[in-house]
């Protein structure tokens, strides 16, 4: 298994920006490399997780997969922070109406 440096910045990410990763939280690209396995090179971005001191490496090919994506801005948690305190709705459906709306979704 051999290992070299790659550019700073692949499919929209770059090197030391953080990232929400699904399965762990917020990490922070380390590194972005290339690694020989099993006679396959792969691209691959290096995260760490300091909250579980780990470090991840995924395969560039596999972000959607995954579910990686970029920190929320800062208008876009608000606006969901504003959704979550203000009132609850109240549907007056039948539970099974609602039961059967919620599968046709």
């Amino acid at each position: 298994m051999t290992e070299k440096k790659k550019p700073q910045q692949r499919h929209g990410f770059r090197t030391n920006e953080y990232i929400v990763y699904p399965a762990h939280g917020v990490g922070r690209i380390v590194s972005i490399e290339e690694q020989e396995i099993a006679g396959a090179t792969l691209e691959l971005f290096v995260i760490n997780f300091e909250k579980d001191k780990m470090t991840l490496r995924v395969p560039t090919a596999k972000l959607a997969t995954v579910g990686m994506r970029k920190l929320s801005e800062e208008k876009v948690v608000k606006r969901a922070l504003g959704t979550l305190k203000g009132k609850a709705r109240v549907k007056r459906t039948m539970w099974s109406r609602r039961a059967q709306e919620y599968e046709a979704k």
